[in-house]
């Protein structure tokens, strides 16, 4: 596990793992689900859709492209390389082509203790929370490769934020709240750690004190809003995310909850029965 960065070789990496590559000169991160067979299940932009993405942000953390992923339709290595269903933006590729030209392999930390996430300068290498067992990551991969994982948004349903509910099942409820994308919560948390700390420069004379307590908020900041300590994620069965996020959109139209507390066991990772809010 590397300060930064958590670089693996092809022979480390098994079924179920969240791998990730370097696009642009480290700018942003590409993620997606290893599935086995030299074969990886991410998520990218439709590229029939256009994007109301403002380009300030769209264009370094745009996980979607067909040029920044390299899905090629005559790709050899694999029969299926390029595998999308209509109007979605999850695809099946190849490892090759999933890394592109000098791509370098990542794995994704699952898990970490927060004194480990808090050394991660950063965002998009590492989560708290724990992952559910290879074969229910798979499975979350593989249905929504057949089903889609709704609209490509860059700070609320990104390629980081596909790979985080396949490995962990946890969605997050508030529609208007930041996804669970650590890139996003860094793209955001930079500028507001810089202007946190801009009081602290009445009381601090050295330069070097100011970098490390702005350096510290930016941190915190990232901690937040990772999945593993939010309060405001749920876990949903990968069957129910269409009406999960149809239950969602309803209640931002209507302005009413249809969504209720119960005792329910909603994935079979489930040890026990909790308390989570779950759609009619």
């Amino acid at each position: 596990m590397g300060l930064l960065t958590h670089k693996v070789e092809r022979s480390e990496i098994a079924s179920g793992d969240h791998i990730y590559t370097w696009r642009t000169v480290f700018a942003y991160s590409h993620h997606g689900i290893y599935v086995g067979g030299s074969k990886v299940v991410h998520f990218m932009r439709d590229q029939n859709v256009v994007s109301a993405d403002p380009i300030l942000f769209s264009a370094p953390l745009n996980c979607s492209s067909a040029s920044s992923t390299n899905v090629s339709s005559t790709c050899t290595n694999i029969p299926d390389c390029g595998f999308q269903q209509k109007e979605s933006g999850v695809v099946l590729s190849c490892l090759d082509c999933f890394l592109g030209e000098k791509g370098l392999l990542y794995r994704f930390d699952i898990g970490v203790s927060p004194s480990v996430f808090l050394t991660k300068l950063r965002g998009g290498t590492c989560t708290t929370a724990q992952s559910d067992p290879p074969e229910a990551v798979i499975h979350r991969a593989m249905y929504l490769l057949q089903n889609g994982f709704g609209s490509y948004d860059v700070f609320k349903n990104n390629c980081e934020d596909f790979a985080l509910y396949c490995k962990t099942g946890l969605l997050v409820l508030d529609q208007g709240a930041l996804g669970r994308s650590g890139q996003a919560a860094s793209v955001i948390g930079a500028p507001l750690a810089a202007i946190a700390s801009s009081p602290l420069k009445l009381f601090m004379t050295s330069p070097a004190g100011l970098v490390v307590a702005t350096a510290g908020m930016y941190c915190l900041t990232r901690y937040a809003t990772d999945i593993g300590v939010r309060t405001d994620v749920t876990r949903v069965k990968v069957e129910e995310l269409t009406s999960f996020h149809n239950c969602k959109s309803s209640k931002k139209r209507k302005n009413e909850n249809h969504c209720d507390t119960r005792e329910v066991t909603l994935n079979q990772t489930d040890t026990t029965a909790k308390k989570r809010r779950r759609c009619d």
